[in-house]
């Protein structure tokens, strides 16, 4: 079975799972730890969500659409604003997240750590 991409279930949750970085796929491909949508009763499509390191990576690069140029040449108010959005999004609770931002960001851990205690600190 393929995915149904014309079923308007799949349309209106895809734009969704593209945003978590996740992936479309038929319901009898699914694995246990794939999330299975049905609609009006009968499973349409499910979801293959990403690993968590995967997630941010997904999170930076879009990110970097956004802004339209890498990370790294964002100005420091921007990568502060960079920082308090990936914590809110829960970036640092992955393994390595604060060397893989700082790494996109083109700063040191240290710096990663000074933005968000600035944040907690409310300057």
């Amino acid at each position: 079975m393929s995915v149904p991409a014309d079923h308007p279930f799949a349309a209106a949750v895809k734009p969704l799972v593209d945003a978590m970085g996740g992936e479309l796929i038929a319901p009898d491909r699914a694995r246990g730890d794939d999330v299975v949508l049905s609609w009006e009763g009968r499973p349409v499509v499910a979801v293959r969500l990403p690993h968590l390191s995967d997630s941010l990576d997904h999170i930076l690069a879009d990110l970097q659409r956004r802004h339209g140029v890498p990370l790294s040449a964002l100005d420091r108010k921007t990568k502060q604003s960079v920082v308090r959005h990936l914590e809110q999004r829960g970036a640092f609770s992955v393994r390595h997240g604060v060397e893989t931002v700082a790494g996109a960001l083109g700063v040191s851990r240290f710096t990663v750590y000074n933005y968000l205690n600035r944040e907690k600190s409310g300057e």
